[in-house]
């Protein structure tokens, strides 16, 4: 049980939807076999699909699904306590007795439809009770609730040889060993954006040349200070960038343009001229960037107007000090927001804070300490470094609070910083996004090729999906950092080790 709990532990929250777009080859492709009258599938969920996604059962258009009683008595298991698991396994219980309403143990066993609104297949729900006492063993020994999940499922398929039963699971233990069992097995990508992550947004793009060289036709005009470009967003995507185009990416060339998407609307992309220089003197709290993706980094980070802000990048590229140098300044210096929240992801559940000693904030500092250590950083240089950083942690107001602790809060007038976000699911990722009250302002930071969850990967990361959910947003940017400015060694390890 410990080892199912630790893999139900870790793995990925989303929201639901009826018609997921990016369910694995096989969940696709069973609608056209249905429908041409070949095997019927039936699907079995695993307990880790369930608290993953709490309504999955009502993403299978019109098939069978099946839940083993053995993932129900799971999720009786960890339906209790505070913690984010709880409460979606107490969802999927909602759920499951909803659909099975007032049905006979005869209904249950023939599938209860689930219901999903006028214009959707109904499809069925049953619970798959374990074998009988002195039915063959099965396939695996049973000291496993994994191994009886799929012993009771090869059990079912010789019962029933006309369906195709496939067990659906995020554990890819579990799978490969029902697969060397003779049962199909599937992940659950209900989630999932991107097939590879070679497509998430970068933020930016970088041409060749000369930007001014590829545009035929442009309308340019002068707000005071600020320059605005209007360019067909046609020619812009098809003829010089050559995919789409977002608000608060930036266009970055050879010849020392820059230019920040303001608008893409009415077949029309606004382009805001960023003067390279001014970018590369911004200041804040004592930082400069030290290269032009630092530099538009650190403006949306200043930028009032924009309140969700993503940095991608290697180790040192230097995401978590622009993210505290500009929240420090913005907080302090122009009295913008009240506090700092900073918080992620932790090992332990929820509860186990409570039995580490001292304040929250001192249980927090094992899992914070690169945000103690970059404030460190940032006063290396003052006549007296220890009074600079306790200045500025009160005047800051900076708070650590366990991503566990801020579940049903809300924070006005905050900036909350959020480390090492790759390690988070985008239910954890939802769930901190929306404490965000009036006038708060939301940065995520994270490493994708440096996931500790055994159980997410770089295109299933709550980082992941975050980034791609609010591309479009237009309060909201993303950049992705290059480059190991932290030290020689650094960089080096980085790209050869």
């Amino acid at each position: 049980m410990e080892e199912r709990a630790a893999a139900v532990h870790s793995v990925k929250i989303a929201s639901s939807k009826k018609h997921p777009p990016h369910l694995s080859s096989s969940l696709q492709d069973d609608h056209s076999q249905s429908a041409s009258g070949t095997q019927e599938k039936v699907y079995v969920l695993d307990t880790n699909v369930l608290i993953h996604d709490p309504n999955s059962l009502l993403s299978f258009e019109e098939h069978r699904v099946v839940v083993p009683m053995t993932v129900l008595e799971e999720l009786d298991r960890l339906k209790s306590g505070k913690s984010h698991i709880a409460a979606d396994c107490r969802a999927a219980i909602r759920l499951i007795d909803k659909v099975l309403g007032p049905a006979s143990p005869d209904q249950v066993d023939a599938g209860v439809p689930i219901p999903r609104g006028p214009d959707s297949h109904e499809g069925v729900l049953s619970v798959l009770m374990p074998r009988p006492r002195g039915e063959e063993t099965g396939y695996l020994p049973e000291h496993l609730n994994d191994n009886r999940i799929i012993n009771d499922i090869a059990a079912m398929k010789s019962r029933d040889p006309a369906r195709r039963y496939v067990l659906v699971t995020k554990d890819i233990n579990m799978r490969l060993k029902s697969r060397a069992c003779g049962i199909d097995s599937e992940d659950y990508h209900n989630d999932q954006l991107v097939s590879d992550i070679r497509q998430l947004t970068r933020g930016y793009f970088e041409l060749e040349g000369s930007f001014w060289d590829r545009i035929t036709q442009v309308e340019t005009e002068q707000h005071g200070a600020e320059t605005l470009h209007r360019i067909s967003h046609g020619l812009l995507v098809s003829e010089v960038l050559g995919e789409e185009v977002y608000p608060n990416q930036f266009i970055i060339d050879e010849q020392g343009f820059v230019g920040r998407v303001l608008r893409v609307e009415q077949g029309v992309v606004t382009l805001r001229h960023m003067p390279q220089e001014q970018l590369m003197d911004q200041q804040a709290w004592g930082l400069q960037p030290i290269n032009i993706h630092q530099a538009i980094a650190l403006n949306l980070l200043l930028d009032p107007d924009v309140h969700l802000v993503t940095l991608t990048g290697a180790a040192g590229s230097g995401k978590t000090i622009l993210a505290l140098a500009a929240a420090i300044e913005m907080t302090i210096e122009h009295r913008r927001y009240n506090k700092i929240i900073a918080t992620r992801s932790t090992p332990p559940l929820a509860e186990e804070h409570g039995f580490l000693p001292g304040t929250e904030e001192e249980k927090m500092d094992p899992w914070l300490g690169a945000i103690n250590d970059n404030i460190e950083a940032l006063h290396l240089n003052d006549e007296n470094p220890g009074g600079s950083i306790n200045y500025v942690k009160e005047r800051a107001n900076i708070q650590f609070k366990a991503l566990n602790y801020i579940r049903g809060r809300s924070f006005q007038k905050s900036l909350i910083l959020i480390d090492e976000s790759q390690n988070l699911t985008p239910h954890q990722m939802k769930a901190i996004v929306t404490r965000a009250g009036e006038g708060s302002k939301v940065v995520c930071l994270g490493n994708l090729s440096q996931i500790d969850t055994p159980y997410l990967s770089p295109t299933s990361s709550g980082l992941t999906y975050m980034t791609e959910r609010f591309k479009g947003f237009a309060y909201g940017g993303s950049i992705q950092l290059n480059g190991v400015p932290r030290s020689v060694l650094a960089e080096y390890a980085e790209t050869h080790l």
